[in-house]
């Protein structure tokens, strides 16, 4: 296939902060192994969040020292903080370390507060001590929250997401990831926002993260598509949100499902270099790992004649 997208698989980290249980370290690691088989080259493995303030990732160090490494496969922790850098770069150091760290901020005040415990203007000012503290050992990807729509302050000027992309392009990250995060967007938004993301910072590419929590999610995608994103992230099941302590979602929060998205895709002649038999292998383990049927169509429905195996 001559058009080819890449799509980060999230359920290890963005999936599992949603969980109220803690999922232990072994299951964890069986599903990102699922993953790896199926032929994802990106995946998000987890966060150096507090681990009294997010539980789920408190044993963030012992999973990455654990995980399977020489498979070209880029492992992805999420840092919110100068203290979140210090200690990926303790397990870099001990020949454990991440490959990628998410660095966030958010576009709104409130949700800064709300998510993070801090401004936007101390948020960016700890951004820019990680990217110095860092040194160039990993590859940094930019996270903007909130980028289309805010359940505190409603509307979100795309100037504002345009120029936090520009700091994070100032900063050298390789990525910057664009996120819905409550599901706030749709087509007629994420088009217009991510042609103009690709116009101005053509040497960036924008990594397109959507919420389904109102059913948008794979409309948004393909208008990310048509506009000529190639980078997207994704969870097994929609599974996902805010970290199950800190309360900003309603509804179904979770992320674009892999499964559907996948199918999508390959459907369109968009090739995802996946594995489908073992895709699907990842769905099932992934509702084993959570005991429960997950919020994936092609789970259900099966892949369908539209997707193609050879991808």
């Amino acid at each position: 296939m001559a058009d080819r997208v890449t799509i980060c698989e999230c359920f290890a980290r963005d999936g599992l902060q949603h969980e109220p249980d803690f999922v232990p370290t072994d299951t964890k690691l069986s599903a990102i192994g699922a993953f790896v088989a199926a032929g994802f080259r990106r995946v998000e493995a987890t966060s150096y969040s507090h681990p009294d303030r997010v539980p789920a990732f408190r044993d963030a160090s012992d999973l990455l020292a654990r995980l399977p490494r020489g498979t070209g496969v880029s492992f992805k922790a999420t840092c919110p903080n100068p203290r979140a850098v210090h200690r990926a770069l303790a397990d870099l150091d001990a020949g454990n370390g991440a490959d990628e760290l998410s660095l966030l901020v958010s576009a709104t005040e409130s949700h800064t507060e709300r998510n993070l415990r801090t401004t936007r203007a101390r948020q960016w000012e700890n951004v820019e001590e990680m990217v110095r503290l860092t040194g160039g050992r990993f590859t940094l990807v930019g996270v903007i929250s909130m980028a289309l729509g805010c359940p505190f302050e409603g509307h979100v000027d795309p100037g504002r997401v345009v120029d936090d992309f520009g700091r994070f392009a100032e900063l050298g990250v390789s990525l910057v990831t664009v996120g819905d995060t409550t599901g706030l967007g749709v087509p007629t938004t994420v088009g217009p926002l991510f042609a103009r993301l690709a116009k101005e910072f053509p040497d960036v590419p924008a990594v397109a993260h959507f919420h389904d929590t109102r059913g948008t999610a794979l409309a948004n995608c393909v208008a990310a598509l048509d506009a000529g994103c190639r980078y997207f992230d994704s969870a097994f099941g929609g599974v996902g949100g805010h970290p199950a302590r800190i309360g900003y979602g309603s509804g179904l929060t979770g992320n674009t499902c892999t499964e559907d998205l996948v199918a999508m895709f390959e459907a369109m002649g968009v090739g995802t270099g996946l594995d489908l038999d073992l895709l699907m292998a990842a769905s099932a383990r992934c509702e084993e790992v959570l005991g429960r049927p997950l919020h994936s169509m092609v789970a259900r429905a099966g892949l369908g004649s539209g997707a193609t195996h050879d991808s």
